[in-house]
């Protein structure tokens, strides 16, 4: 496993942002573990957070010009990865969106730089059921701009919908989904598969790994 996702999954115990138990996904799926980016709430860990984004964006060998972030979630995260950028000598222009559109003073539904004639890379903290996802290409697209390509912290790599009885078709995930429809590259910072290896090689998460295991089995996508 890359240092970028040891790293990662390394902060995201500390943070709490990554719990293991019973928790009910907004997909009425039974998970046993839950992944909440919201608590990365300090300027420590949005600091660390930020340069493991870094990583796996060099990493993948994408090519931008501006950082978008999807309200809400997204936009702490841009923001922070456009520090870390800066911090490394490369200036970012950073946008968000609204979730409603002003009518007064500046108006719309973008906040930041310009979109028109640049390329887009959109940072969020995971992809569900791709809605969201949707609906940020859809802004830039009306802004002018071009996606580039989705940066995402966790990929859980389970399947969109029920698992199908009989099928001889490939699972794909909700990520897998949004490259398979809108032709975009989706970046991982750490997959679930990863998060397994990471359990494997912690005595005291030997516990979680067999529930990870038999989750991934029933739902995951390979």
């Amino acid at each position: 496993m890359t240092d970028h996702r040891t790293r990662f999954l390394t902060l995201a115990l500390d943070a709490k942002a990554l719990r293991f138990g019973e928790f009910t996904l907004k997909s009425g799926r039974s998970s046993p573990y839950f992944f909440n980016a919201g608590r990365f709430d300090s300027g420590a860990a949005l600091a660390g957070l930020a340069a493991c984004y870094a990583d796996a964006i060099d990493a993948a060998g994408l090519e931008f010009d501006v950082l978008f972030g999807p309200a809400y979630k997204g936009i702490p995260l841009a923001t922070a990865l456009a520090c870390e950028y800066a911090r490394r000598g490369r200036d970012l222009p950073v946008a968000f969106n609204r979730k409603e559109a002003k009518a007064h003073g500046e108006g719309g539904q973008l906040i930041g730089a310009p979109l028109d004639g640049r390329r887009v890379l959109v940072v969020d903290d995971v992809i569900t059921a791709g809605t969201a996802i949707r609906e940020a290409l859809a802004i830039i697209g009306d802004a002018g701009g071009t996606v580039a390509g989705i940066a995402i912290a966790l990929d859980r790599q389970e399947i969109v919908g029920e698992p199908p009885v009989h099928s001889t078709s490939p699972r794909r995930s909700a990520a897998e989904t949004v490259t398979d429809q809108h032709g975009l590259p989706v970046v991982a910072v750490a997959r679930l598969d990863d998060l397994l290896s990471f359990a494997a090689g912690h005595a005291d998460m030997h516990a979680q790994r067999d529930a990870l295991q038999a989750y991934r089995h029933r739902y995951g996508t390979g």
